[in-house]
């Protein structure tokens, strides 16, 4: 038999979830320290994940629009402090934790860790001057890689303009605080150097806390920096602290606006440094011209000078030529041997008058002369003869005759020489014409071999 208790109407599950949550509405507002363990991401962007102490665990949970605003996104076995609600789950019949604000509980242990990394990455070389890319003397464009809104925009690209009005800036707006702000940055930094719209990266958040800067400790953003094809400038705001963004960066600025100014020079600096080396550029111009007139001027003058003593040794040189040309003539040879010939005739007429007299008074002697002077004058005729028949063709065969049947000889008008083919002379060089009587001066005009 039930008792009186026993008799009264049961419960719904749904009455008792609602019970049971009408009981946990008070636990709002709550700050719960703990360690995270299973850090999951859901399809929605939601995370789960466990937060426990040495005794005890309960489950946590993170909408996506509540983890978009939270300064770092928790990792398995980090300690936090976690402001939210305790709430029951009908559906599931599980009590969870529903988080709405993350704070860092242990500074000294995350700080542990990031030495950690700069441990590692100082052992690979990433924070190696000779490893950092150079900074483009004049950019086509600048990435800027920033929030959207707020003063750092607005600072880089004021900078930017004032120093060169028409460069091409190019915005890729990146989260730099909260839990997606890592990815948020790696991805922007892939997208850049994908693009290749810009020639330089400026990375700039506005400064803040140890807190707040530290999705730019995060080895994520430190590899996309390091695997960035474009280099990149760091303007993370006054802090004490380098960040590890800062360390791996091609170049480090503290203020947006001192990144504005160390990506770009000033557009008058460059208009006047091109002035200037345009007036040097005439002036050694001038000078150059100058000197070449005055050297030219100066070679003119010593042509001039040795034109008349040019002249006198070709003059010269011509006159010995016409005596070699008179000596070598057939005609002179020829008058040569005829006075070779009569002066050996006078020698042999001596010989025999001498012969003749010696032998007057003999009758045998005088017969012996006779036949001795027909025989002489018959060789003396007979050499007359041959003499003269080679005088003849010696004649036929001399410059001369052969001139005077309508040929003529032509010689180069600056050296004298012969021309014995058309490839001894040129176009437009002069020439001269020897001809039976007379000579020409001409200029040639066109060549044939």
């Amino acid at each position: 038999m039930l008792r009186p208790e026993e008799a009264q109407r049961p419960f719904t599950v749904t009455e008792l979830a609602n019970e049971i949550r009408r009981e946990l509405r008070p636990l709002t507002a709550l700050l719960v320290k703990g360690e995270v363990s299973g850090m999951k991401r859901g399809a929605k962007g939601h995370y789960s994940f466990a937060i426990k102490d040495g005794q005890s665990l309960i489950n946590g949970f993170l909408y996506a629009d509540d983890a978009r605003r939270v300064s770092t996104l928790p990792e398995d076995g980090q300690a936090f402090v976690f402001r939210g609600r305790v709430d029951f789950w009908p559906q599931y019949g599980t009590v969870r934790f529903v988080v709405d604000q993350i704070e860092f509980d242990d500074i000294g242990k995350l700080r542990a860790r990031l030495e950690e990394l700069k441990r590692r990455l100082e052992a690979e070389g990433a924070f190696a001057t000779a490893r950092k890319r150079p900074l483009p003397f004049l950019p086509g464009a600048i990435a800027l890689l920033t929030s959207p809104t707020g003063a750092v925009i607005h600072d880089l690209q004021e900078t930017i303009w004032e120093r060169y009005p028409n460069m091409g800036v190019v915005v890729y707006p990146v989260q730099v605080q909260g839990a997606n702000a890592p990815m948020s940055v790696a991805r922007a930094l892939r997208r850049c150097n994908e693009e290749r719209l810009a020639d330089v990266i400026v990375l700039a958040r506005g400064g803040g806390s140890f807190e707040e800067l530290y999705a730019f400790n995060t080895e994520l953003v430190a590899r996309a920096i390091l695997d960035s094809r474009l280099p990149v400038v760091t303007a993370l705001g006054h802090t004490s602290d380098r960040t590890v963004a800062d360390l791996v960066g091609d170049a480090e600025c503290r203020t947006p606006t001192e990144a504005g100014a160390r990506v770009v020079p000033k557009k008058s600096d460059l208009v006047a440094l091109l002035r200037e080396r345009g007036r040097r550029l005439d002036r050694e111009i001038s000078q150059r011209i100058a000197r070449e007139a005055e050297r030219l001027a100066n070679k003119k003058q010593r042509m001039v000078q040795l034109l008349p003593v040019l002249v006198r040794h070709r003059v010269e040189r011509l006159a010995r030529a016409a005596a070699d040309l008179s000596r070598l003539s057939p005609l002179a040879q020829v008058a040569r041997r005829e006075e070779a010939l009569r002066e050996r005739g006078r020698r042999l007429k001596s010989a025999a008058s001498a012969r003749l007299t010696r032998g007057r008074n003999a009758l045998a002697s005088r017969r012996a002369a006779e036949r001795l002077k027909r025989a002489l004058a018959k060789r003396f005729s007979t050499a007359t003869q041959g003499l003269e028949h080679r005088k003849q063709r010696l004649l036929a065969l001399s410059p001369d005759a052969v001139l005077s049947r309508g040929y003529s000889i032509t010689q180069d008008a600056e050296s004298g020489a012969v021309l014995r083919s058309s490839s001894g002379t040129a176009v437009n060089r002069g020439v001269r014409i020897r001809l039976a009587a007379g000579k020409v001066a001409a200029r040639v005009e066109e060549v044939e071999p």
